[in-house]
């Protein structure tokens, strides 16, 4: 399933029962903020871990009600967060989302043996664009989280954003592996990437999903371009999933798409054992609701 917008997943929701989620270091303003939103949507439930005191002043500060919320008071925000990593290994909730923690000692606990979410696979972040005048929600990764990705780790990458956009639906996404044109060149390590993450796809190494490559981002998002350089691909102008070449491609990439096009981010850590909320200390409210939204509909419409 295609969505246009955050607000039909959102909608989506409510055809299933709510699944519960676990904020680390919850003592936070936009985090709690979210949170009331989300709560007025019934999109979740809520375990809150945090200084407790704190959590309440600024819940009465957001006009939140935390009635019938399960709070667990843990000052420290390195030990919030490996508690909660803990309660959302244990099954206790199924979405585990970072509040006021440092993001490294939050990733920490993330991947921790102790903490029972770490997998064999590596973590990426997944973003998920909504933008004016686009006519559907577009998928980017990895803009956060991996630096300069090899081949292997691309296709981790890969992999990892395929099977989140597959629990939203999308059987068989549409992924375009992105350099500054369509040509191999040896001496672009993207373009080389590119071509052979095409191969393996085609070769059946990767797993449900149409992928091309080495590809533009004009050719990528626009079949008007396509036309005009020519190219014929069943990716091309129709690509669900935008994959970068590196981290400095994805946060320019992304931070064009909001400073200059007004567009609206929602942002996942994925390769855990559960989806893992990751967003800006600055990342609005509405940001932080759409993360919520996506996280817990790849949840629910899979149980």
């Amino acid at each position: 399933m295609s969505f246009e917008n955050y607000h039909q997943v959102i909608a989506a929701l409510q055809d299933y029962d709510k699944c519960r989620m676990c904020i680390a270091g919850a003592a936070d303003d936009t985090v709690l903020q979210a949170v009331r939103e989300a709560k007025k949507a019934d999109l979740v439930d809520f375990v809150l871990v945090g200084d407790e005191e704190r959590i309440w002043r600024l819940a009465m500060t957001a006009s939140l009600n935390l009635q019938g919320m399960e709070i667990i008071n843990i000052k420290d925000p390195v030990e919030a967060a490996a508690h909660a990593v803990e309660l959302t290994s244990k099954g206790k909730a199924d979405i585990l989302m970072k509040g006021m923690v440092n993001s490294a000692d939050f990733l920490r606990a993330v991947l921790s043996p102790e903490g029972g979410l770490r997998t064999d696979r590596i973590l990426s972040h997944l973003a998920v664009y909504e933008i004016p005048g686009y006519y559907r929600l577009i998928y980017m990764s990895d803009g956060g989280l991996n630096v300069e990705p090899d081949l292997g780790q691309k296709q981790a990458i890969l992999e990892n954003a395929v099977e989140f956009l597959q629990a939203l639906g999308l059987e068989k996404p549409r992924a375009a592996i992105l350099t500054a044109n369509e040509k191999v060149n040896p001496k672009v390590q993207s373009t080389v990437d590119a071509w052979e993450l095409k191969q393996k796809a085609a070769a059946g190494e990767i797993h449900g999903v149409v992928v091309d490559g080495p590809m533009a981002l004009d050719v990528a998002i626009s079949q008007d371009a396509a036309v005009h350089k020519g190219l014929e691909s069943p990716v091309a102008g129709r690509a669900d999933l935008l994959i970068v070449p590196n981290i400095e491609a994805g946060n320019l990439l992304g931070k064009a798409i909001i400073y200059f096009a007004s567009g609206k981010m929602a942002g996942l850590v994925l390769g855990a054992k559960k989806p893992v909320i990751l967003t800006s200390r600055n990342e609005p409210s509405s940001g932080k609701m759409a993360s919520i939204a996506l996280a817990a509909y790849s949840i629910v419409r899979n149980r």
